[in-house]
């Protein structure tokens, strides 16, 4: 159900606006208010899903009622005059009705914003998807190939000149890469332990001041990444 607030000073403009959202089974309206001041007051108590707001109003109009909003829910402006439209869409409005509005315009406004809606929704879900794979694992270049190499699987990187080691719990890869720029691609387990090394966290089995352990490997702690350690 979208939650939906009506902002307009004429009475007879706010419940053409009601008549037609009673059309609509998924939308919801929670208030109908005859000023930006009185909007504002609802917005600070409720969550609103898409703004019905009429740009010209005494006081404080709509445009600069919908910019100086810090949460800014979707907005449909309507308005009797067409020089706003321009204004409209700067604000990245979902759609700019103009007066009398009719049910079939109003439909059709209604149905751009749950389009946008669903696109929303499908692309939060991709980029949740990327993102899952990006924690599991990573691709690096090895000879001609691209190796995958799963981050559970990294004991500790070891920069050697222009290049890294890779130590994995069953062999050591080497690849010509930065430390520093692999880092970047590493999530949150790692941490860096010293200019020449990058240490899976979940891998250390004890640390004193000086080095890290895991198992019978020792690797040193400098002196400007302490402040990492009293992370663990």
């Amino acid at each position: 159900m979208y939650r939906c607030l009506i902002v307009d000073d004429e009475e007879l403009a706010r419940e053409l606006i009601e008549t037609h959202l009673k059309q609509l089974d998924d939308f919801e309206l929670v208030a109908s208010c005859n000023s930006a001041i009185e909007a504002s007051k609802v917005l600070q108590q409720q969550s609103i899903d898409l703004l019905f707001l009429d740009i010209e109003m005494p006081v404080l109009n709509g445009t600069d009622f919908f910019k100086n909003l810090i949460v800014k829910p979707h907005v449909i402006f309507t308005t009797a005059y067409r020089d706003y439209a321009l204004d409209g869409f700067e604000l990245n409005a979902v759609d700019y009705l103009l007066k009398p509005i009719t049910f079939s315009r109003f439909f059709m406004a209604t149905e751009k914003f749950v389009t946008l809606q669903n696109t929303r929704s499908i692309s939060t879900e991709v980029e949740k998807n990327n993102t899952t794979q990006k924690d599991d694992f990573i691709f690096i270049r090895e000879d001609r190939k691209q190796v995958k190499v799963f981050y559970d699987d990294i004991l500790y990187i070891e920069s050697v000149k222009d290049y890294i080691k890779i130590h994995l719990s069953h062999k050591t890869r080497l690849i010509k890469y930065s430390l520093t720029a692999f880092e970047d691609r590493l999530d949150e387990r790692f941490i860096r332990t010293h200019r020449s090394y990058i240490v899976n966290r979940d891998k250390i089995t004890a640390y004193t001041k000086q080095d890290i352990e895991i198992d019978a490997i020792e690797i040193p702690i400098g002196e400007n990444y302490k402040k990492n350690i009293s992370d663990l």
